[in-house]
């Protein structure tokens, strides 16, 4: 993709953790910055830290009623206000509120938001699509500037989905996924991996507003396309679990005949898609309700074009 696009510059950014209150690298770094947002401070804007699930975090849980980062649909932001609504239901809308509304002329620039994966997922960067150029560069800035994170983007919604999540409240938004970090857990080689990501992206932001140009470049993404459940016994039950050789082999290939699961009675059940795959959130801890064993992607070679800002232009 040839070509320049020009964005206005990114003055009112926000900097979200909790938004799952059991994932510990965002619930730290956010009440740490709520309490001294000095790493926050840029030459151009100053980014807001929020906590996004107040009582999920007080818990330790993912959620207290309901999956915040489901709740970010059009359905559930324009419906009317009910007492009963889950609590969940009632945060997107405040969030909403303060950080958009959703694609209005008003919404913050950029929302950044922190995420922790039982599964072997690295350092992932997660977008809605590639046509968003803004979180494009911003992604391509981290993986230029942090070679030693290895970190991919991941297209988390399927082609032709609707958006769900906390950062499609803003006008643009990129969610860091980090792993493999135990639920309820802070280990500090992952926390410090985060606040390196948020530093970085922060950086990116600023460079732009003070009139950077940031060349066009190709990149490969990988792109949602389904997912694998466990297999389960006619009870209902799962009847077998993740492969030893699948186990954390986040973003590798998977060929149709390789092992998938094994059974309790230590069966090999292959996997038995039409063509190869990658999977990723292999065994993740918060997918077993769902009876999700994991997410399959494509990954895809694309071109991004050439960035600028309106230099001084507010959004």
């Amino acid at each position: 993709m040839s070509g320049t696009v020009s964005i206005n510059s990114l003055h009112r950014v926000a900097v979200a953790g909790g938004t799952h209150g059991n994932e510990m690298s965002g619930v730290t770094l956010v009440k740490c910055w709520l309490r001294d947002s000095t790493d926050l401070v840029r030459d151009t804007f100053t980014a807001v830290p929020i906590l996004a699930n107040p009582k999920a975090t007080e818990k330790c849980v993912r959620y207290y009623e309901r999956d915040l980062n489901r709740c970010f649909t059009w359905d559930i932001l324009r419906s009317s206000e009910s007492e009963d609504e889950p609590y969940e239901v009632k945060r997107a809308r405040e969030i909403n509120r303060m950080f958009g509304p959703r694609g209005s002329t008003n919404a913050f620039d950029m929302i950044l938001d922190l995420h922790n994966s039982t599964s072997n997922m690295g350092v992932c960067l997660i977008i809605s699509e590639t046509q968003k150029h803004l979180e494009m560069h911003a992604c391509h800035y981290i993986q230029t500037h942090l070679p030693e994170f290895d970190p991919r983007i991941y297209l988390y919604t399927e082609p032709g989905s609707a958006l769900y999540d906390l950062c499609s409240v803003g006008k643009a938004g990129i969610g860091f996924e980090l792993g493999p970090q135990p639920h309820g857990v802070v280990r500090s080689d992952i926390l410090q991996n985060m606040k390196a990501l948020v530093k970085v992206t922060l950086d990116f932001i600023n460079l732009l507003n003070q009139g950077i140009e940031f060349p066009g470049f190709e990149v490969d993404v990988y792109q949602r396309v389904g997912h694998i459940e466990f297999p389960l016994s006619p009870d209902g039950e799962v009847s077998a679990v993740v492969h030893p050789s699948l186990q954390d082999q986040d973003f590798s290939l998977l060929l149709p005949g390789d092992p998938a699961f094994l059974s309790l009675d230590n069966k090999i059940i292959p996997y038995t898609g039409e063509r190869p795959v990658y999977p990723v959130f292999i065994n993740e801890a918060a997918y077993y309700e769902k009876n999700i064993a994991f997410i399959v992607v494509d990954k895809l070679h694309v071109s991004v074009p050439t960035l600028s800002s309106k230099r001084g232009n507010k959004a």
